[in-house]
């Protein structure tokens, strides 16, 4: 078989990783789970391998002020279990929104990947900022 027959996919020392920045004042809470996780995955280059982390950091701030459509803010609950008796967890959207808007996000972005190792390592490259201001200013995001 000849040697050039197939690209060899992409090798992890030779990922160009880049910073992006998302501003979520005003936008849909969805879209914003989308464009984040497509970023992360590294979906957006031309070398995309699935099993291969390729993807790029994302940093995304004004999470207190993102969009929620239809009456999500008081229908939609988050739900968690202790995984003892009695142990399950019922918290309003609404109610999260107050405590911890990051959460929110996470969770949004966290459902829209794939469930396997190599996303848990991508989600690590996700930085959520309640506010506008975030530490990374020093890498100068490109905004999205």
């Amino acid at each position: 078989m000849p040697q050039n027959s197939y690209m060899h996919p992409p090798r992890q020392a030779g990922v160009d990783r880049r910073w992006h920045h998302i501003d979520a004042k005003g936008l849909v809470l969805g879209r914003i789970a989308t464009k984040a996780a497509d970023l992360l995955r590294g979906k957006h280059k031309p070398t995309y391998t699935d099993y291969v982390d390729c993807g790029d950091f994302v940093v995304v701030t004004n999470a207190k002020q993102v969009k929620l459509t239809g009456n999500k803010i008081n229908q939609k609950f988050y739900f968690s279990h202790s995984g003892f008796a009695g142990g399950a967890k019922v918290t309003p959207m609404s109610r999260q929104m107050e405590r911890d808007p990051r959460k929110i996000l996470m969770l949004a972005v966290r459902r829209m990947m794939p469930k396997n190792r190599l996303a848990r390592q991508q989600l690590v490259r996700l930085k959520i900022y309640v506010n506008d201001k975030h530490p990374h200013s020093a890498v100068a995001p490109k905004a999205k």
